[in-house]
C-alpha cells in the first residue's frame, strides 16, 4: 500500500503530492488526515506531511518509493481534522484533491508578516534622570529627547517615537548598547478595524427566544450536539439567539463560526456581536487584502479568537476547538460554491460539526425547502419564533394586480396604490424602500395582458428566449420558436421586464422630485466601503427612499421604514429554475420584513402580473407551512430536490462536434451504471452555450438517494480518466445546483 502525502499545505502553489510506502507497522494505524513524518529530498531532511490519500499501485519504480517514518502523535490536530474535511469534500462534490485542500486550508500568500516594535526603558526613575543630566551636558540631545520621553512613558511605539523625537535608528541603537532601553519585537496581526467597543448590554428575552435557548443549552451541556433550524419570522430576535448560543459554548472553552451571506451584512452583524465579545470577534470577508484574511486564520489557530464572522469561507477557521456554527439567513444562494468543488455550506458545515463534535444552527425567516424538509424527516431539530420583539405587528401587505393597472390604461411602473403611498410617507417624514426583483432579468417570456408565460412541457419551468428567435429549456433542451402574440387571449404585451435600478431612479425622481433618493445596486457598491456608506446615509435619515435589488431586502434593520414597494415580483417567479416558487417567497418575505421594525406600523405594496400565484399569496400572508406544502408537491410531482436529488453534470470544450459526441457516450454510460434508479435528462445547451469560444453542454441525473449520485459520479470520473476522448473536455459536477448553467 501507497500514502499520497502533501508536504507544505500552506504554501500558496500547493499542487503537488508525493508517494510514500506504508511500513507494514503502520498500516493499520493511518487514516487520511495523518500527521505523518516523512525524508524529503535528496538530502533526506525529516519533515512533517498529512496522508491525503491511498493507492495500491504505484506510481514509478518501488524501489525508489520512500517509506513514511512514523506518525507524528503530538502533530497539529486542527490541520488533520481540515485534510480529513477536504477528502469529505472531494468525495462528496467530485474535483480533485488539491482544488478541496486549497478550498478548506488557509493558504499562505507571499505576505510580508508584520512585526510591531517597542521602545521600553531599562533604568530606574532616578538612574534615568542622572542619565538625562549627562546627554543634556554633552551635548546630545537626540538621545535626551528619547531618554526623557521614556520617563515620561516608559513604554513607546518604536516608529511613532522615532518619527515624533526626529530621531535615527542609530540614535536607538547607540541607546540599546547603552543599555538604557530594549527594543521589543512582536508578531503584529494585520485586524479588521472595528470601532466600537465592548458592552455588556443586558438583553430581555422574549418567553420563545428563551425557550429556544434553554433548549440548545440543555442538548449541548449533555453532549447531545447536533443541527437545529431557528424558523423565526423577520424581527423575531434571531440573532441575540445565536449570541446567547454561542456565550454558552464559549464559557465551555470553545470557539464559534457566523456565516452570513452577504458582505454588506458583516459590519452590522459584526458590530451586534461586537458589544457582547469585544475583541474576541473577528471578520472575514472577499473585501479584505491576502494578508488580513490570513492572519486572521493565525489568529483564530493561535486561541485569540471566540468568534469568527464571514460569508462562506469563514467556514473553514482553524480553530482549536470548534463547538458551533451558526448559518444565518441559511436559505441564501450564496452559501453555494460556484467553484469547484461545488459544495454547498449547509452540508460542510454538517460534516466538520460532526468530525469535530460540535452542534450547527440553521436560522431563517424563510428556510430552504432541504433544510425545512429534514426538519420534517427528524434530521434537524426545528425551532420556531412565531412573534415579533416587542410583539410588533407583521407588515400589512397589499397586491396589486398589474393586469387591471393595464386595462386601466396605467402603463407605468408605479401602481396607482404605491405611487399614493408613498407620497403619503414622504409627508409623514418616513422612509421607503422600492426593491426591483432583478433576479431572472433576461429570462422568461410573459402576457402584460393575462399573466400567461410560456413553460417547458416537460420540466415545468418557463422557456428562456435566446437571441436566435427560440424559446428554450434549460433542463432537456426543449425548444419552440418565440412567440408574438398571447396564445392565451391574444394580446401583443408580449416580451420581457426591460427595467432595471437606474432607470427605476429616475423613474422616482421624475415622479417625486422632492424625494431624496440612493439606489444600491453591484455598480454603486463597487467600491471597498460602497455598501456601508450607503446603508449608513439611508440609517441616517439622509434619503426618503432607498432603490435597489436584492442586497437591500436581506437582514436589513431601518426603524424609520414604513412602507416597502415590491416592483415586478414575477422576474424570479418565471425564472427558468425549477426553484423560481421559493425564491420569489424568500425575497418577498424577506423584502415585507423590512417594513415596520420600528414603532410606526409597516405597509408593503407587492406588484404582480399574477396575484393568484401560490408564492405571491402565501407570501402576502407571511404563511411559510402553506407554501411549503404546495411546492412540495410540486417537487414531488416533477422529481426535483429535496423529495429527490440531482446531480449536474457541465461538460466544456472547444469542439463543438467531439462535445456533442463525447456528451453522448457519458449519457450512455450514466443510464448503463445507474440502471432504473437513476433518470438521465439532457444533453442540453446551457442558458450561455459558449463563453470565449469554448462551447458547453450539460446532462442532468435524478436519483431519490444522495449516496446513489456519489457513487455514480465516482465511477463517471474513473470512466472520463480511462478514456482518451475525454481528455481534451473539462468536466466540473454539481450536486442539487442552485442555479441553472
Amino acid at each position: 500500500m501507497y500514502a499520497d502525502v502533501i508536504v507544505d499545505i500552506t504554501h500558496e502553489k500547493l499542487d503537488k503530492v508525493f508517494q510514500y510506502r506504508i511500513p507494514d507497522t503502520l498500516k493499520d494505524r493511518l487514516c487520511i488526515g495523518s500527521e505523518v513524518i516523512v525524508s524529503f529530498g535528496k538530502s533526506d531532511r525529516k519533515i512533517r506531511g498529512y496522508v491525503v490519500g491511498f493507492s495500491e499501485k504505484p506510481d514509478y519504480a518501488p524501489e525508489k518509493i520512500k517509506p513514511i517514518l512514523e506518525i507524528d502523535e503530538k502533530g497539529m490536530a486542527i490541520e488533520s481534522r481540515l485534510v480529513r474535511l477536504a477528502a469529505w469534500m472531494k468525495e462528496a462534490y467530485g474535483g480533485t484533491m488539491i482544488q478541496a485542500l486549497k478550498t478548506v486550508l488557509p493558504i499562505k500568500k507571499k505576505e510580508q508578516e508584520r512585526t510591531k516594535r517597542t521602545l521600553r526603558l531599562c533604568l530606574t526613575e532616578q538612574e534615568g534622570k542622572e542619565r538625562l543630566e549627562r546627554y543634556l551636558e554633552k551635548n546630545q540631545k537626540a538621545r535626551a529627547r528619547v531618554l526623557a520621553a521614556l520617563l515620561d512613558s516608559p513604554e513607546m511605539d518604536y516608529s511613532l517615537a522615532v518619527k515624533k523625537l526626529h530621531v535615527t535608528a542609530s540614535v536607538v541603537r547607540a541607546l540599546e548598547d547603552q543599555g538604557v532601553l530594549k527594543v521589543a519585537s512582536e508578531r503584529e496581526y494585520r485586524n479588521p478595524k472595528i470601532q466600537k467597543r465592548e458592552q455588556n448590554v443586558p438583553i430581555r428575552y422574549t418567553q420563545e427566544q428563551q425557550q429556544a435557548i434553554e433548549q440548545f443549552q440543555r442538548d449541548y451541556l449533555a453532549g447531545d450536539y447536533g443541527a437545529y433550524l431557528i424558523h423565526g419570522v423577520t424581527g423575531s430576535g434571531k440573532t441575540e439567539v445565536y449570541m446567547e448560543m454561542i456565550r454558552t459554548v464559549a464559557a465551555e472553552g470553545r470557539q464559534a463560526i457566523v456565516l452570513i451571506p452577504e458582505i454588506a451584512l458583516t459590519w452590522q452583524t459584526v458590530m451586534r456581536f461586537y458589544q457582547i465579545f469585544g475583541a474576541r470577534v473577528s471578520v472575514m470577508h472577499s473585501r479584505m487584502s491576502a494578508g488580513e484574511r490570513y492572519d486572521q486564520m493565525q489568529r483564530a489557530a493561535n486561541g485569540e479568537l471566540d468568534v469568527m464572522i464571514g460569508p462562506r469561507s469563514a467556514l473553514f477557521t482553524p480553530f482549536p476547538n470548534l463547538g458551533l456554527i451558526v448559518i444565518d439567513e441559511e436559505h441564501e444562494n450564496s452559501y453555494k460554491s460556484e467553484q469547484v468543488p461545488r459544495y454547498h455550506a449547509r452540508e460542510t458545515a454538517i460534516a466538520r460539526a460532526e468530525m469535530e463534535h460540535a452542534s450547527v444552527v440553521l436560522g431563517s425567516a424563510t428556510p430552504s425547502m432541504e433544510s425545512y424538509y429534514r426538519c420534517q424527516m427528524r434530521e434537524y431539530r426545528l425551532i420556531e419564533l412565531k412573534e415579533r420583539v416587542g410583539n410588533r405587528p407583521l407588515p400589512t401587505v397589499h397586491t396589486t394586480d398589474m393586469r387591471e393597472e393595464l386595462a386601466h390604461g396605467n402603463r407605468s411602473i408605479f401602481s396607482d396604490l404605491l405611487r399614493e403611498k408613498i407620497r403619503d410617507r414622504l409627508e409623514k417624514g418616513q422612509q421607503t424602500m422600492l426593491f426591483i426583483n432583478r433576479r431572472g432579468y433576461a429570462g422568461f417570456v410573459s402576457c402584460r395582458s393575462c399573466g400567461y408565460v410560456v413553460k417547458c412541457p416537460h420540466c415545468d419551468v418557463s422557456l428562456s428566449a435566446h437571441r436566435n428567435g427560440k424559446l428554450i429549456c434549460h433542463y432537456c433542451g426543449y425548444e419552440e420558436p418565440m412567440i408574438k402574440v398571447c396564445p392565451s387571449c391574444g394580446s401583443r404585451h408580449v416580451g420581457g421586464f426591460k427595467a432595471g435600478t437606474q432607470q427605476i431612479e429616475d423613474l422616482v425622481k421624475r415622479e417625486f422630485p422632492e424625494a431624496r433618493v440612493l439606489r444600491m445596486d453591484m455598480d454603486t457598491t463597487k467600491n471597498k466601503d460602497g455598501h456601508e456608506r450607503i446603508l449608513s446615509a439611508f440609517a441616517d435619515g439622509e434619503a426618503d427612499i432607498l432603490v435597489g435589488t436584492q442586497m437591500i431586502v436581506k437582514g436589513h434593520d431601518f426603524p424609520a421604514v414604513t412602507l416597502v414597494g415590491v416592483l415586478a415580483a414575477d422576474m424570479s417567479l418565471y425564472s427558468s429554475d425549477y426553484r423560481s416558487g421559493e425564491r420569489t417567497f424568500q425575497l418577498l418575505v424577506q423584502a415585507a420584513g423590512r417594513a415596520g421594525r420600528g414603532s410606526a406600523p409597516g405597509e408593503v405594496v407587492i406588484q404582480t402580473y399574477d396575484p393568484e400565484h401560490y408564492s405571491i399569496k402565501t407570501a402576502a400572508k407571511q404563511d411559510y407551512q402553506a407554501f411549503y406544502r404546495e411546492e412540495l408537491e410540486f417537487r414531488d410531482r416533477m422529481g426535483y430536490p429535496p423529495v429527490e436529488n440531482m446531480l449536474a453534470v457541465l461538460m466544456m470544450g472547444e469542439d463543438e462536434n467531439h462535445l456533442n459526441t463525447a456528451a453522448e457516450y457519458l449519457k450512455a454510460y450514466a443510464e448503463r451504471i445507474g440502471g432504473d434508479y437513476l433518470e438521465v435528462i439532457g444533453p442540453a445547451v446551457p442558458y450561455v452555450g459558449k463563453v470565449s469560444d469554448i462551447y458547453r453542454k450539460i446532462l442532468y441525473l435524478k436519483c431519490p438517494k444522495y449516496g446513489m449520485l456519489i457513487r455514480v459520479k465516482n465511477q463517471l470520473e474513473r470512466y472520463i480518466k480511462v478514456n482518451s476522448g475525454f481528455q481534451t473536455l473539462r468536466i466540473q459536477f454539481d450536486f442539487n445546483p442552485m442555479n441553472i448553467f
